[in-house]
């Protein structure tokens, strides 16, 4: 994967987490703050516990960083893959937001 795939498949997955917040925060009591920065989005829970999800650009990676512990994706024909095998992007943060939000909450691409 070239750089510019890279940054083009990265924006496309930064971009979904913005609207899917977007979405559960007009669909579900949950409340959401998420701000992006550059190549980084921070999402911030009522309970003041966040995920942060942040772009590296030399490795090709994605990390996020949630209270259960820290995780690396990288693409494999448009899908993100922890690099340790614990899972696909979308299904990872569907769980981890959902414990930090204390109530069930789906992100998709």
């Amino acid at each position: 994967m070239t750089d510019l795939e890279f940054l083009d498949q990265a924006e496309l997955l930064l971009s979904a987490v913005e609207r899917c917040c977007d979405r559960i925060n007009d669909d579900t009591e949950a409340d959401i703050d998420n701000q992006r920065s550059g190549g980084m989005i921070t999402l911030s829970f009522a309970n003041r516990s966040q995920i942060i999800l942040n772009l590296q650009k030399p490795l090709h990676e994605v990390w996020m960083a949630a209270k259960s512990g820290g995780y690396h994706f990288k693409c494999h024909a448009g899908v993100w893959q922890d690099t340790k095998g614990q899972g696909e992007f979308f299904e990872l943060l569907t769980r981890f937001a959902s414990a930090q939000a204390g109530q069930a909450l789906v992100f998709s691409a």
